[in-house]
């Protein structure tokens, strides 16, 4: 008699704690749901949050002159992400005159230690529309040389959503204004961006088919 007591007490006291087993459990899998939720989220100003988001372009470099960069080694976007610009630049077939016209200038080690600036980098056609006496003459005039190409460096990174109606002081001391939107902006009314959002180490690097010149 005391062993069937006994039996029909633990039968009861097992059939007490099983809701309590299954609310802990129900609570614990709530738990680790809310965990897992929380850590596939995406994180505030990540490229997910952002507007364009993982499947924006904007991200990326763009524009017709893009494809003209290699696809690996020092001179891709890879690549130029790992060196400081005016390294970087050296990298680029089509930046060869702007590399000449930097090192004239005595600006290499300028542009490679700056923090956090953009450049609009004019390629080689840019300077070929230039008449070649008169580029000659630019080349061989350090002052002024460095003028117009501090024209160029703008001393902030400039995302392309910036470009869309800015105006900028430059490291030369006046200002460039840019406009344009998607995919298709110039600067100074003047020079189209044929490849924008190209990153260095240290800058953003918007390359432009027309060389800037200062307003005064």
């Amino acid at each position: 008699m005391q062993t069937r007591v006994h039996r029909v007490a633990v039968v009861v006291a097992a059939a007490a704690m099983l809701p309590l087993a299954l609310a802990g459990c129900s609570d614990s899998d709530s738990k680790d749901k809310a965990s897992d939720s929380s850590s596939t989220a995406a994180p505030k100003g990540s490229d997910m949050d952002s507007p364009s988001g993982a499947m924006g372009t904007m991200s990326k470099p763009f524009g017709p002159a893009c494809a003209s960069v290699p696809k690996d080694g020092a001179g891709s976007f890879d690549g130029m992400a790992q060196d400081p610009v005016a390294t970087a630049a050296s990298h680029n077939p089509a930046l060869s005159t702007l590399v000449t016209a930097v090192k004239k200038a005595g600006l290499v080690d300028t542009l490679n230690n700056a923090k956090n600036i953009t450049v609009f980098a004019p390629t080689n056609d840019a300077f070929a529309k230039i008449p070649k006496a008169d580029l000659d003459k630019v080349l061989n005039d350090k002052a002024q040389l460095t003028k117009i190409l501090t024209y160029h460096v703008v001393g902030q990174k400039l995302a392309p959503k910036d470009l869309e109606n800015g105006s900028y002081d430059t490291l030369e001391k006046s200002k460039l204004t840019t406009s344009g939107s998607g995919e298709s902006y110039k600067v100074n009314d003047s020079a189209n961006v044929v490849c924008g959002n190209v990153k260095t180490a240290n800058a953003n690097v918007h390359i432009i088919d027309t060389v800037l010149m200062p307003k005064n």
